[in-house]
């Protein structure tokens, strides 16, 4: 079985999604969201994992808005846009 790796920051073709640590609170509402997704650390600060693909967009977003401190941003790739926050 696959044990999922966190790293800093994902990338692939489309997005590009990481977490401020200085800003994250450990509130794991990420987690709970998107649990693909995200995990804490032993800091208890959030971190993106290798399986985020396994997740849908929308909830990946649902994730970032759902962090009281908004301490998870998304990048649009191709055009270099922010998607959230905004």
């Amino acid at each position: 079985m696959h044990k999922p790796q966190a790293k800093k920051t994902f990338k692939n073709k489309d997005w590009k999604v990481w977490v401020d640590r200085d800003l994250c609170i450990g509130a794991a509402s990420c987690v709970a969201v998107a649990p693909k997704a995200f995990t804490l650390d032993d800091e208890a600060k959030a971190v993106v994992l290798d399986t985020i693909d396994q997740e849908q967009k929308e909830t990946i977003v649902d994730a970032a808005k759902a962090c009281p401190v908004a301490a998870i941003f998304i990048e649009d790739i191709k055009t270099g846009k922010r998607v959230f926050p905004k």
